[in-house]
């Protein structure tokens, strides 16, 4: 059970065709690994270009160097602000007509 859940918890992380843990662990100077470490070294390395970063609000407040969760708690804020206020004010049509 152990290696099922490490397996799913690797899976995104190495291409389940390529490293197997068979191709991994059979030593270092076997095809298969020369296959995963030719895969690795082909992948892009450093920072994306700033051609390819994400543009809009994702890229101005999520992911550029300015990146912060302000805007996150700005909407918790404002959705809490708005239903408190609704809740208040059907709480103040409940005292129209008298007391509780």
């Amino acid at each position: 059970m152990f290696a099922s859940a490490t397996r799913r918890s690797l899976s995104g992380l190495i291409p389940p065709k390529i490293a197997t843990p068979g191709a991994v662990s059979s030593g270092s100077t076997s095809a298969r690994t020369a296959a995963v470490i030719d895969f690795y070294s082909k992948l892009p390395k450093g920072p994306k270009p700033a051609s390819e970063q994400p543009g809009g609000l994702r890229g101005r407040y999520f992911e550029g160097k300015n990146a912060s969760g302000a805007p996150l708690l700005a909407t918790i804020f404002i959705l809490f602000g708005i239903g408190y206020t609704i809740d208040y004010n059907m709480h103040l049509k409940h005292h129209k007509n008298g007391h509780h």
